[in-house]
């Protein structure tokens, strides 16, 4: 990588950057146009809940937002703690393949470390972006045997 990247929590002045990566992801995958009032919403109550999880944000030495994913959490009662979910990763097109997913990674596990009963990482990935599952798998992840499935609460936002 040509650039230094530093890893860090995210905070009340990343709420931009975020809200621009979530609307470029969602149209990048799904071809999916976000409202901006509802994502901007949604990522400045992350922001204040703690308690739902986190955002981290990866930047340049010129603190430049370069990428970002979001942490949620999971309860397993099969094993008494936490899982950290990997959400919303973003990773800017001209920064892609070059660690930076793998920096973001790693300061997961390092602060999951830290925590008192993180079990493990978990992620979902679109099925037709084998780049992204190469990286994941390069990273020490593994692909689970289970499928996922939603249904969309009808309430408006």
């Amino acid at each position: 990588m040509t650039q230094e990247i530093s890893i860090r929590l995210a905070d009340e002045r990343d709420v931009e950057a975020l809200v621009r990566f979530n609307r470029a992801m969602a149209l990048e995958t799904e071809a999916l146009e976000l409202d901006l009032t509802v994502l901007t919403a949604g990522v400045e109550n992350l922001l204040r809940h703690k308690q739902h999880g986190f955002y981290l944000i990866a930047e340049t030495a010129v603190a430049e937002a370069v990428g970002s994913l979001m942490i949620t959490y999971e309860w397993s009662d099969w094993r008494n703690g936490l899982f950290w979910w990997i959400q919303s990763v973003y990773i800017a097109p001209q920064f892609r393949r070059r660690g930076v997913y793998r920096h973001l990674y790693q300061f997961v596990k390092e602060l999951a470390a830290t925590e008192e009963g993180v079990r493990g990482f978990r992620l979902y990935v679109e099925k037709e972006n084998r780049t992204a599952q190469r990286t994941y798998e390069q990273l020490g992840m593994s692909e689970t045997h289970y499928l996922m499935f939603e249904e969309l609460s009808q309430t408006k936002v």
